[in-house]
């Protein structure tokens, strides 16, 4: 592999590879980044995109990355227990009321020293992509927790996510994001948890009837490389691609915003599926029945970084 900067061939190719279509507020950053390397860089770096798990799928892309096939990725952060235990508390339920309260916590001190809790494991995190607030969907009304009593949900591979359907008294399946359309329209599984824009883009609102919103988790991922690859560019050129790197984030978390609250009222609109909002009182329920989660995992995140991470919300 090349390790100093002086060996890269010109141009630097620098393949991006994620599993969302290129519509979604990911594709659109992945895609403007690769833009503005071109205008920016030209003849110097190239990028390639490349959406839909074309290449990798979130579960093989940092391997891949640790062996140079792929030089970003931006898996979602479930995809990073294995490297560290932090970066869980991104999936403990109900601990961020909004996305103003994720962004408050990962621009602090603590959300950014989380993007270098990968480093003794070779990867750099280079900053936090939005996706949007969580919401139940489901084959049948999901109003208050014992609703989804043996419902089968599919989730991304997190040991978090699974204590929390367990929660409810629901059977959590680890399974990968591009068959959950399949799954759900056989009924392999009665439903699932996403945004607004994964859920639309995906088209699961056509294939389940009700969709609960919860606004129960955050769906975010992280921009990351390879420690090798990123300390291995030129100095003036990792700096140049960084900030490209930046605008492009900034401009995919805009886009996120904007496309979670039109794609929720596609959704609407289509009437393939209803939406239920929940009361007070409902809410409360999910929150009493899952908060209990957070004490689970505090040992592996740390209870202070959780604290931290609740008190954005003020």
């Amino acid at each position: 592999m090349l390790v100093a900067g002086s060996t890269f061939a010109a141009p630097i190719t620098i393949k991006f590879s994620h599993v969302v279509a290129e519509n979604t507020p990911k594709g659109q950053a992945a895609n403007k980044f690769k833009d503005l390397v071109a205008e920016r860089l030209a003849g110097k770096v190239v990028v390639e995109v490349f959406p839909n798990s074309q290449l990798f799928g979130d579960n093989k892309v940092l391997e891949a990355m640790l062996l140079g096939d792929v030089q970003i990725g931006a898996p979602s952060l479930s995809k990073f227990s294995r490297y560290t235990k932090k970066l869980q508390i991104y999936d403990l339920p109900f601990l961020f009321k909004d996305m103003n309260a994720v962004d408050t916590f990962q621009q602090s001190a603590d959300g950014q020293e989380l993007l270098k809790s990968l480093e003794k494991k070779g990867l750099v995190g280079l900053g936090y992509l939005h996706n949007g607030m969580k919401q139940l969907s489901a084959s049948k009304l999901l109003k208050v927790p014992a609703d989804a009593n043996g419902l089968k949900f599919r989730i991304m591979s997190s040991e978090v996510l699974e204590a929390q359907f367990h929660a409810v008294n629901a059977n959590p399946l680890k399974k990968p994001f591009s068959e959950v359309f399949t799954l759900l329209q056989t009924r392999a599984i009665d439903g699932q948890e996403n945004t607004w824009s994964n859920i639309y883009s995906k088209k699961f609102f056509e294939v389940q009837p009700y969709i609960t919103e919860s606004n129960h988790g955050v769906l975010d991922y992280m921009v990351v490389t390879s420690k090798e690859f990123w300390y291995g560019l030129p100095e003036d050129i990792r700096a140049e691609v960084k900030t490209a790197l930046d605008e492009a984030i900034l401009y995919g978390n805009q886009v996120a915003a904007q496309k979670g609250a039109e794609d929720r009222q596609k959704i609407i609109d289509s009437k393939r599926s209803e939406v239920i909002t929940l009361d007070d009182a409902e809410r409360a329920q999910w929150v009493q029945a899952m908060k209990p989660v957070w004490k689970q995992f505090e040992k592996e995140i740390g209870k202070e970084l959780i604290d931290a991470a609740y008190a954005s919300n003020k």
